[in-house]
């Protein structure tokens, strides 16, 4: 009775086995064939019982396993038996399906059998697939990132250093990984690391942990760059793991460096051009009173030295609001097609009078330059500004090298130097192999008054004034110098159009003298109330009769009330409105015959499109003396007579 029920029992068990079983005799004739068997392979056992188990087996297994079983008799070697192992079973209808089989053996009576466990393993043979799959376009992902990807642990412990790592840090991911990730950090972050992770573990308190911000990074060689780092945080077994995303913002932080040094250098010029207009004003009541006060001391020459004296001062100080206006690019441009070999070659013989002789001169000209567009009277002050500039920096001698090429700034150069506009440019290069200099005195060059020279070497206002002219000019410089290695200094200026000649415009021709001038009525528009009682004294004195206004509207209030003015003379920059340019139209179309006389200390109004007058534009600019003023409504008077 006992034995019946342990046979119940066994057949219970085999046949609600989830795993099949299945019984063979040595010769591999299935004796036993359980009901997940039966699943399994698709058979009823009917069909298996008394048959060679090889008819489960798929080819190359089915023919080998006779001699499997042949040579374990024989030598008692194992492949399976005692082990198991993953095998591939055959269905019915002749799929095949992965399988993890492990047999035993038994003795029973002298006769062995063996009893196998059957597992399908399909689903989890799926199932690593999909993760073998899914780790494999991960690492994809991660060996082609642009950007690192580091994981570390809650300790730090780096476990995971992508190819874009290596590159930033210039580490191999051997010599990092298993390391505490603040190997790649500089002082004093690489000190504070742990506290923080302590902290963070402790408290939960974030600082980068799911935010991100800008941090430096430390290479390999020991030099640092700054980097966004951002962190996420996640779970692997139980325990926190950290993913950290790394990308180089050094372009964007030198970009963002040389936007901000343009905007310094623009708010700079937007200063020196209101400064230098307003000291123009100034001065010409300064040297116009002298003027009148010189002529008036001719009999005491004591006194008329020093009305003199004043009128040679005022002089230096109109000349350096002059360079003050090049640099706020508010000067006045007259660009034409220029040979700029030729230039250089007419220029050769000043520059060796101008330089010390221990100064050699060589130039290594491009015979096919294509002309520039530029003010020649301003490029020839330019390049002589640098020429004089590299002598100081040759204090015992050197070579000074005037070049020129053609050259190309692509999009590549322009994204590097936001303000440039990509394009064909016309170079001069101007190269001494003298000082040179450091990065922090070549990051403020071109700023006004700067200067490294003793006190009363020099005014600061050389490159200022040549950076001022070449962007006014819509063009480009750059520095490359190098302490001990000279430096070179470029000019890169439009290239000249076919129709370039004719945006020439004509010099203002000497006075020309005219006694029907004398007499003339001049309308007198100017709000600064002292250069106007300048004017107002000067031109009576001169012999004119004078109608003053203090802004545009007055005067057109005057032509209105049936003024018959001779001269327009105006102010360009003036409050109320309406400026210069806008006034002398209104007073021709109200009076066709009025001549017009413009000044300014501007010298330029922001009106007038890229710092170009139209042709037959007559401007005085302030500071003006008593003769200059007469000298220009001689010549406007002058011409109306003759027409």
């Amino acid at each position: 009775m006992p034995d019946r029920m342990g046979a119940i029992q066994l057949h219970a068990v085999l046949d609600t086995a989830v795993d099949g079983i299945i019984l063979i005799d040595a010769a591999g004739i299935v004796l036993m064939f359980n009901a997940a068997c039966e699943r399994l392979f698709g058979y009823n056992a009917g069909e298996v019982l008394g048959q060679n188990v090889k008819m489960l087996m798929p080819a190359p297994f089915r023919a080998e396993h006779d001699g499997y079983l042949e040579n374990y008799h024989r030598t008692g070697e194992r492949k399976i038996i005692g082990i198991g192992r993953e095998v591939v079973g055959r269905r019915k209808d002749g799929s095949t399906f992965a399988m993890d089989l492990s047999v035993g053996e038994a003795k029973h009576e002298g006769r062995t059998t063996f009893v196998g466990i059957i597992r399908d393993i399909t689903e989890r043979k799926r199932t690593e697939q999909e993760v073998r799959h899914t780790a494999a376009r991960l690492r994809a992902v991660l060996d082609t990132a642009v950007d690192g990807v580091i994981l570390i642990d809650a300790r730090g412990t780096v476990l995971m250093f992508n190819p874009a790592c290596e590159r930033l840090f210039g580490y191999g991911a051997e010599e990092v990984l298993g390391r505490n990730v603040k190997m790649l950090m500089p002082e004093p972050y690489r000190k504070e690391h742990d506290g923080y992770i302590e902290n963070y573990r402790s408290t939960g308190k974030r600082k980068i942990i799911g935010i991100g911000r800008e941090v430096i990074g430390q290479r390999k060689d020991g030099t640092t760059f700054p980097m966004d780092l951002s962190v996420g945080e996640a779970k692997q077994e139980g325990e926190a793991v950290f993913v950290g995303i790394i990308h180089d913002v050094t372009e964007r932080k030198r970009t963002e460096e040389q936007l901000v040094q343009a905007q310094k250098m623009e708010t700079v010029g937007q200063l020196s051009g209101g400064i230098a207009h307003d000291f123009n004003n100034l001065l010409t009541v300064i040297i116009g009173n002298a003027d009148e006060l010189s002529d008036a001391l001719k009999a005491r020459p004591d006194l008329k030295q020093l009305s003199d004296a004043i009128i040679t001062c005022g002089q230096s100080g109109a000349e350096l609001t002059r360079r003050l206006l090049a640099f706020s690019r508010r000067q006045t441009l007259q660009p034409v097609a220029i040979d700029c070999n030729q230039m250089i070659g007419n220029m050769q013989r000043l520059l060796r009078r101008t330089l010390r002789e221990d100064i050699e001169i060589r130039t290594k000209l491009d015979q096919s330059l294509t002309p520039a567009f530029a003010d020649p009277a301003q490029l020839e002050s330019a390049v002589l500004n640098l020429a004089l500039n590299a002598q100081d920096a040759m204090s015992a001698g050197g070579c000074l090298t005037l070049s020129t090429a053609d050259a190309a700034l692509d999009r590549e150069y322009t994204t590097q130097h936001p303000e440039v506009r990509a394009g064909q440019y016309v170079m001069i290069a101007v190269t001494d192999d003298g000082a040179g200099m450091t990065p922090e005195v070549k990051e403020r060059a071109f700023e006004p008054f700067y200067t490294t020279k003793e006190v009363g070497k020099g005014s600061g206002l050389g490159l200022s004034m040549v950076y001022g002219f070449v962007k006014q000019s819509n063009g480009h410089v750059s520095i490359y110098s190098e302490p001990g290695l000279g430096t070179t200094v470029r000019l890169y200026l439009p290239v000249a159009t076919a129709s370039a000649a004719d945006s020439t415009v004509d010099a203002i021709p000497e006075p020309a003298t005219s006694p029907a001038a004398r007499g003339a009525t001049i309308l007198v528009t100017e709000d600064d109330p002292f250069v106007r009682g300048y004017a107002v004294v000067t031109l009576k004195g001169l012999g004119y009769r004078v109608i003053t206004a203090a802004d545009g509207r007055e005067a057109l209030a005057h032509l209105a009330d049936g003024a018959k003015p001779d001269v327009l003379f105006t102010d360009i920059v003036m409050p109320g409105g309406m400026n210069g340019w806008e006034l002398a139209r209104h007073a021709q179309q109200m009076q066709p015959g009025i001549k017009v006389l413009f000044t300014s200390g501007y010298a330029l109004d922001t009106l007038v499109e890229r710092g170009r007058l139209e042709p037959g534009t007559v401007i005085l600019n302030k500071p003006y003396r008593k003769a200059e003023l007469a000298g220009r409504l001689r010549e406007i008077l002058g011409a109306a007579q003759t027409q």
